[in-house]
């Protein structure tokens, strides 16, 4: 799609990877790329894919991406026309949307209306019953307390998941099994909701012990045109994030996807939608049923496998959409071929419960070959802040079929090279090589309930340095074929180490198990605590990790403050046993 000249130039309101990626899609079409940018992202990779970069200060994403003044003032000042708002971060602010339009500017996004009515869960779900399309069994009103949550739960059976109205992508739900967790999980998802989406409001539906997450994308222009390109399948989730994608769904029956393609594009034209955006629904195998969760009214992390299946650019469409240009194309002119598969390449540390791990990327080198696409968010060199998603990039197959593309994408996890921080690589190894996933017969909470990351150990350097000697060099040097290869010695914890929270050094000392914000300290000095009492938690990329107690005993020292900065490894607080 040829983007007419009613804007030349887009600011993208947005870092990392999906910053790349739509600066790349602009380049395509000629139009000038703007960046913005913090101030760790200031040598980021998107900065330097830029045409022009503004710098927006701060550090904290409130005080940078989150700030819609700076962001419209980076607009006027770099001259752009138009502002994409990628996905996460302000891609489904309505008030940012009419903001931009009020500026003057082009918004690369859905109507604002569109935005708020699906933005809102309520009100989602009451929009798509008026359609006709069936939403997962719940509430349509915000919970007001726990004895809501557990009437609920006695009326429709346990577990309740409680999830925030004003947002997705995982944050701010907590799974509830029985009614003595109701108000603990439900204060838990407020603030959670309140940290990620400004508002901690929630509401309640039933929760489906193996159900599969299948999720459709639209595509719709201003002149009434709209279509489905299939539907993706992101049933490998850990603790509510995605972790692989791929299209088509396996094992789905016939009738239940034409169902859910239907109800997708239902549900579009209801909220009066117009540009790309995706329709999230549940699909349990065990009663045949299949609901609609949410609308994402924007771009999705998993865009580029339904690319790579039916030939579409979706960034590339936005943009013409945006520039009032039709589709160009019918439904019945979409065609799909082969299988495709997305693996998230994140900055955690699987050994450690996939605790983010933040730090400068020594070596990068990205996989390739035959089928093989990577979206990048970094290179060799590049820092990883703890502000923000720590994703990497995205490694994207293509196969003539789903046997093909598995193997692919093993082979490409293979070929993928990192040093200096620990990644996800290992554990979306594990998953593609498991029997379940093979058959296809895995569902959303199956990792947790697998033995399939059992014994992913973490990996430790020897010497003091990230992954080098205690004098910052690599241990030794190898010479292949006339070139020098850096060597670093790693010794493995036991596995039974890996993920806790609560472990300590000599003298009682608990420490922080990963880089983020202190956001809740539960104790004081002098306090008594069992072994397992929450001491405190820990907030980083909108996640909470709590720190417990590894034994009882009486807190003799507490080290930081709520609200500062911890980093990895950082006393919290002192235990004395006894």
């Amino acid at each position: 799609m040829t983007v007419p000249r009613q804007f030349r130039s887009v600011l993208v309101a947005n870092r990392g990877e999906i910053a790349v990626r739509v600066l790349r899609a602009c380049r395509e079409q000629g139009l000038t790329g703007v960046a913005v940018y913090s101030d760790p992202d200031a040598g980021a990779l998107h900065v330097r894919e830029a045409d022009r970069a503004v710098g927006i200060g701060g550090d904290r994403v409130s005080d940078s991406y989150l700030d819609a003044g700076k962001l419209l003032a980076a607009a006027r000042e770099s001259g752009a026309e138009a502002v994409h708002p990628g996905y996460g971060l302000l891609s489904e602010n309505a008030a940012f949307a009419r903001a931009v339009e009020d500026a003057g500017l082009v918004w690369i996004g859905p109507p604002a209306d569109a935005i708020e009515q699906m933005g809102d869960k309520l009100a989602a779900r009451r929009a798509v019953l008026a359609a006709g399309v069936e939403p997962v069994p719940g509430t349509t009103e915000p919970v007001r307390d726990a004895a809501e949550v557990i009437a609920f739960g006695e009326a429709h059976g346990w577990p309740v998941a409680i999830k925030a109205a004003a947002g997705g992508g995982g944050r701010g739900i907590r799974v509830v099994h029985a009614p003595g967790e109701a108000a603990a999980a439900l204060a838990a998802a407020s603030r959670e909701a309140e940290a990620a989406f400004g508002s901690g409001a929630c509401y309640l539906e039933r929760f489906f012990e193996r159900p599969r997450h299948v999720e459709v994308q639209v595509l719709a222009d201003a002149h009434g045109g709209i279509v489905q390109l299939g539907e993706r399948d992101c049933s490998v989730q850990r603790r509510h994030q995605k972790l692989i994608e791929e299209t088509p769904s396996p094992g789905l029956p016939a009738e239940i996807r034409e169902r859910l393609l239907s109800s997708a594009v239902a549900v579009a034209k209801a909220c009066g939608y117009v540009g790309a955006g995706t329709v999230e629904l549940l699909w349990d195998p065990a009663t045949g049923g299949a609901w609609f969760l949410e609308m994402n009214t924007r771009l999705q992390v998993e865009h580029p496998i339904t690319e790579a299946v039916t030939g579409v650019d979706l960034v590339a469409a936005q943009l013409g959409v945006a520039a009032g240009e039709p589709l160009g194309f019918t439904q019945e002119q979409v065609r799909r071929c082969g299988h495709a598969i997305e693996c998230r390449i994140n900055a955690e540390d699987p050994g450690r419960g996939f605790l983010p791990s933040p730090g400068t990327i020594e070596r990068l080198r990205w996989p390739g070959g035959p089928g093989v696409r990577v979206d990048p968010g970094y290179q060799s060199g590049d820092a990883v802040p703890p502000f923000y998603d720590d994703l990497l990039g995205k490694v994207i197959v293509w196969g003539r079929d789903r046997d093909q593309a598995i193997e692919r994408m093993l082979a490409a996890l293979d070929d993928l090279e990192v040093d200096g921080v620990p990644t996800t690589a290992p554990a979306l190894r594990r998953v593609l090589a498991s029997d379940a996933f093979r058959a296809g017969g895995h569902w959303t909470t199956w990792l947790e309930e697998s033995s399939v990351l059992e014994e992913l150990a973490p990996a430790e350097p020897t010497g003091l340095g990230a992954g080098a000697g205690a004098d910052g060099r690599p241990d030794f040097t190898v010479t292949v074929e006339g070139r020098a290869y850096p060597v670093r010695l790693y010794r493995h914890r036991p596995s039974s180490m890996a993920g806790r929270s609560g472990a300590t050094t000599a003298a009682g000392r608990v420490p922080s198990p990963l880089a983020g914000t202190l956001s809740r300290l539960e104790v004081a000095v002098g306090d008594r605590v069992d072994e397992g009492a929450l001491l405190a938690v820990v907030e980083a990329m909108k996640m909470e990790t709590p720190v417990r107690a590894p034994f009882s005993g009486t807190v003799i020292e507490v080290a930081c403050s709520v609200g500062g900065p911890v980093a990895a490894g950082e006393t919290i607080v002192r235990l004395e046993g006894g």
